[in-house]
């Protein structure tokens, strides 16, 4: 069974590898794990000295090997080895999988490709193991006693706590102001700036070309999945660590911060 993170011992000394948004490079996802220490004798990545894993969502889409990224990140979770929150890329799949009327676009088309291409038995298992991971996720990680969020698109201080819409609208999404950027994603205001919180929020979503620490938040999304990098964020050492991407560099998919 999955174990829901309400179960999990938050408090205490929390060592943890936060991963950026993977979108299904998971060669770089196995490359990053190895290089933080992770052994994979057992077909998913465990640290010998305990560490665990994070995930700030968007397992899947765009990439070249999403499913075989859910199916890690799952047994990592039923495993007690990992967190994970989900991003607006894992609602949009989860919604699939339900039979929703969801549209097969903005990267969802290559994971619905890849799990088209499948045989039958690996859709049912792909589907079962996505959607007991989605609904026993939190939507958001409070870990070390309240020191350490994880968020996929960040959450502002006055949002900490709570679980409404709104809140999942923003952990999801970001700060969207309602109005659209010329190629169709939304206009997001820059939350990180008047954040002035005590704990430390780790999120990604928003692609940018180098981890971004604005007062105590830090954006591990370096966009590997347009040529960037998979960055994890080593905590409490908050030390950063990336390995580059394999596939061809896209400038224009990165946030420029004034």
């Amino acid at each position: 069974m999955i174990i829901k993170y309400s179960k999990m011992k938050a408090g205490g000394a929390v060592q943890i590898d936060i991963i950026g948004d993977i979108h299904g490079c998971y060669a770089e996802f196995v490359a990053l794990t190895k290089k933080l220490g992770y052994d994979w004798t057992n077909g998913f990545p465990v640290h010998p000295r305990g560490r665990k894993l994070g995930f700030v969502g968007d397992l899947t889409d765009r990439g070249p090997e999403s499913l075989q990224t859910i199916e890690t990140v799952y047994s990592l979770v039923e495993n007690d080895l990992a967190y994970y929150v989900p991003g607006n890329h894992c609602n949009k799949l989860y919604r699939f999988f339900l039979g929703r009327n969801v549209q097969i676009t903005h990267g969802l088309e290559t994971t619905v490709a890849e799990y088209h291409a499948s045989s039958a038995k690996k859709q049912s298992i792909i589907k079962r193991k996505f959607i007991s991971l989605y609904e026993n996720a939190p939507l958001y990680a409070r870990l070390d006693g309240g020191n350490l969020i994880i968020a996929h698109a960040g959450i502002r201080q006055d949002y900490i706590g709570r679980y409404d819409k709104k809140v999942q609208t923003f952990v999801l999404y970001g700060d969207i102001t309602g109005e659209t950027n010329p190629d169709g994603t939304p206009v997001r205001r820059d939350w990180a700036k008047h954040y002035k919180g005590t704990a430390w929020i780790v999120y990604g979503h928003t692609p940018v070309k180098e981890p971004r620490i604005v007062n105590r938040t830090i954006n591990i999304d370096t966009g590997c999945v347009f040529g960037g990098a998979l960055t994890a964020l080593r905590y409490p050492e908050m030390e950063t660590v990336s390995v580059p991407s394999s596939v061809p560099y896209v400038p224009e998919k990165f946030k420029s911060f004034d």
